[in-house]
């Protein structure tokens, strides 16, 4: 069957679109974007669903955004997204805004047992037995005018987004639909708390073995490299690559001779900002010691693994009684800060990264299951 395809190319039609779509309970949303040589995504294209037709937003045509704003904050509007990490940075850009209340289809078919970290295709094939064509996802999108084939793939993805989170919302249960939502609530704070420049270091692998003076040199780098590519608007690794930080910041090269030295030192990287890389180490490397980082945390032994594995049997048991994917229950990166609280001897303390319905289900389970584990804190 034919898609309905609507087209907005103005900043009117938009604002009269947006003042309809705000009556409805519900609005599917994706982006085509291009974001090859760049650190923030370009936008290319803007669907919206509204379970009958596509509407496709040309961003090239567009200058005033706030009823699409408006629209996304809404609260009385569930906005649908699939696998959406990168379409929020898209909507971001473009309105200053993140989606609330956001309802991730991908996530719903984790909470369904579907399976986790669905690819979009295969969802729509799994609940509507639908088989997509195959992806346009190398295309131009910024390129006009689009192909026919660019059109009918993005108004396609609106409409069956739609239709799925029809199927979806049909088959969870009132808890789970409320938690689908509360990870997306997630989603947007995460995105919200942007991380900062100065705290990347900790980021970087093997960091913890740099003394304290060499964490400030690394702390400077990845602070300046950060800045910079968003200045530039290029991608990280363009200004510094990514495996050069942490022998700059332990060896500390004092002219251009020795940057060039380092592995995976771009030659462009040192015509451009060779000199302002010395000096940056220069500064961070002669600061006093009172302005050092504190040293990092060492990972946690090999004798941990164990534990480790005893805290993920929580998680996976829990998901097996909710009928939920094992994945989608604890993230590794909680139960390592548990474990990182209290190791080895406790007590331990719940980290703030297990909130909500995980913490209030499995939060006590955890700390039961440490042994000789103290009460939180």
């Amino acid at each position: 069957m034919a898609i309905e395809i609507h087209w907005i190319r103005d900043d009117l039609s938009l604002a009269e679109h947006c003042r309809d779509w705000r009556q409805l309970p519900f609005v599917a949303v994706d982006t085509e974007f291009m974001r090859v040589d760049t650190f923030y995504p370009k936008a290319g294209l803007i669907q919206i669903g509204d379970g009958k037709c596509a509407f496709l937003i040309d961003p090239l045509l567009i200058a005033n955004w706030q009823p699409l704003a408006e629209l996304i904050e809404d609260c009385n509007v569930v906005k649908v997204l699939h696998a959406c990490s990168e379409d929020l940075e898209v909507l971001l850009r473009l309105t200053g805004k993140l989606p609330q209340p956001l309802f991730d289809t991908q996530l719903a078919a984790g909470y369904l047992n579907l399976g986790f970290s669905m690819g979009y295709s295969r969802l729509v094939q799994e609940v509507l037995g639908i088989d997509l064509p195959k992806g346009e996802t190398r295309s131009d999108w910024l390129q006009r005018p689009l192909s026919e084939t660019q059109v009918s793939y993005a108004a396609e993805d609106a409409v069956h987004l739609a239709e799925l989170f029809s199927a979806l919302h049909a088959r969870l249960s009132d808890d789970k639909y409320a938690w689908v939502l509360e990870d997306g609530a997630e989603l947007v704070a995460q995105l919200r708390r942007e991380v900062q420049p100065d705290s990347l270091y900790r980021e970087v692998k093997l960091a913890w073995k740099l003394s304290p003076q060499q964490l400030a040199v690394l702390r400077a780098l990845c602070a300046w490299r950060e800045r910079e590519a968003r200045l530039r608007d290029v991608p990280r690794n363009r200004i510094l690559k990514e495996h050069a930080l942490w022998p700059i910041a332990k060896s500390q090269p004092t002219n251009l001779a020795a940057l060039a030295r380092i592995d995976d030192m771009h030659p462009r990287t040192l015509r451009q900002d060779g000199e302002t890389l010395l000096q940056l180490i220069k500064h961070a490397a002669s600061l006093p010691a009172e302005q050092w980082p504190e040293p990092l945390p060492e990972p946690l032994p090999i004798e941990a693994s164990g534990i480790l594995k005893q805290l993920r049997a929580v998680g996976q048991a829990e998901g097996q009684r909710l009928g939920i994917a094992p994945e989608l229950m604890l993230r590794k990166k909680t139960l390592e800060a548990l474990l990182k609280s209290g190791y080895p001897d406790g007590p331990y303390t719940l980290p703030d990264s297990l909130r909500g319905w995980r913490r209030e289900r499995m939060g006590q389970a955890l700390l039961d299951s440490l042994a000789g584990a103290g009460d939180p804190q």
